[in-house]
């Protein structure tokens, strides 16, 4: 059984929530969950992966906004406390965005993190 967490590793915003929601709802799956990690590389040194999994590990960190349930590995967690994934829909700004407090620098593409 996974570990729901009182304060969620990683937070979504409404409209993030809303966006995964949609784009989980075309999958014609309603067992996926929105699953990110951490991985090594990057132009940064560290980079965020986001999918979808229907598999769920008892050591991860799950949370849930509205309809979508959000699942972090432990290792990932220790990266992506207090971030925040936001959607924007905008001319010059589309798609998704991590707000991460821990991250020291981060690249221009916004997909890499010390």
């Amino acid at each position: 059984m996974s570990t729901t967490t009182v304060t969620p590793v990683i937070t979504l915003t409404d409209n993030a929530a809303a966006k995964v929601a949609e784009l989980i709802a075309q999958e014609g799956d309603d067992q996926l969950a929105l699953r990110v990690a951490v991985k090594a590389g990057g132009c940064s040194g560290m980079s965020y992966e986001m999918f979808f999994d229907a598999e769920a590990d008892p050591e991860d960190h799950e949370a849930i906004f509205g309809t979508v349930t959000v699942r972090v590995d432990p290792a990932s967690a220790v990266h992506l406390a207090g971030a925040t994934l936001e959607y924007n829909n905008g001319l010059q700004d589309t798609g998704f965005k991590i707000e991460n407090p821990n991250a020291k620098r981060s690249c221009g593409c916004g997909q890499s993190f010390s």
